[in-house]
């Protein structure tokens, strides 16, 4: 898939999809909106010292990222998930400026996100392990239970296949009790699938340029 870098309006990169007319992250800010969806809301709030983490698109690696130094920052375990159909090409995630925004020191670690083999477990830190699957959502297969669940892939009005009730339903059944689903969509007809697939959803708060977003727990 052909993608050309763009700059957010907090001074972090995203890449554009010329071939669908729509970014990875929200042209407001990808950092702040990652760091609010995802991180504040999701995978703070799971009190867990050692969790296991699906993404839903694994696109830039900025979410993995942002985990990633949480768990170095805060000591807890984190067993990191990700799918992908469409990889994005090693030389243009390494143009990406989220560790020169972040944490310069963790260049390196970035890179690795992205240049690490796919469908393997790799230890990437003492504290968080990475495996990426290459693979359409609609066919792929866990092996695990989940705690946190970052969805995180293109629109209902891109990829609308992505957000039906019968694939929350087989995330719900893939997630302990207590697990954790933020999504940066607000949507009725995803609020309303959610529900149906079993997840208690409450409205929260938006980053900068988005009034809501959605939070899913398994109960």
């Amino acid at each position: 898939m052909h993608t050309e870098l763009k700059m957010t309006e907090d001074g972090s990169h995203t890449l554009f999809v010329p071939e669908i007319d729509e970014c990875y992250h929200s042209s407001h800010g990808a950092i702040q909106e990652s760091r609010h969806i995802f991180i504040e809301a999701g995978l703070k709030q799971c009190p867990k010292q050692e969790m296991r983490v699906l993404e839903i698109g694994f696109g830039t690696g900025l979410n993995a990222f942002l985990t990633l130094l949480e768990a170095e920052g805060s000591g807890k375990q984190i067993q990191y998930t990700t799918l992908e159909k469409y990889p994005v090409e090693i030389e243009k995630a390494i143009q990406l400026n989220y560790s020169d925004e972040i944490a310069p020191d963790k260049k390196q670690i970035f890179e690795q996100l992205h240049t690490s083999p796919w469908n393997e477990e790799i230890q990437l830190t003492p504290f968080f392990t990475l495996k990426k699957i290459e693979v359409d959502f609609t066919d792929a297969v866990f092996d695990a239970q989940f705690d946190v669940v970052y969805f995180d892939a293109f629109s209902p009005e891109k990829q609308p296949e992505m957000w039906s009730k019968e694939l929350f339903e087989m995330i719900f059944s893939h997630c302990n009790p207590g697990a954790i689903l933020t999504t940066y969509c607000a949507k009725g007809m995803v609020r309303r699938a959610l529900q149906d697939a079993g997840f208690k959803v409450e409205r929260l708060p938006g980053p900068p340029g988005k009034r809501e977003i959605l939070r899913g727990l398994r109960v």
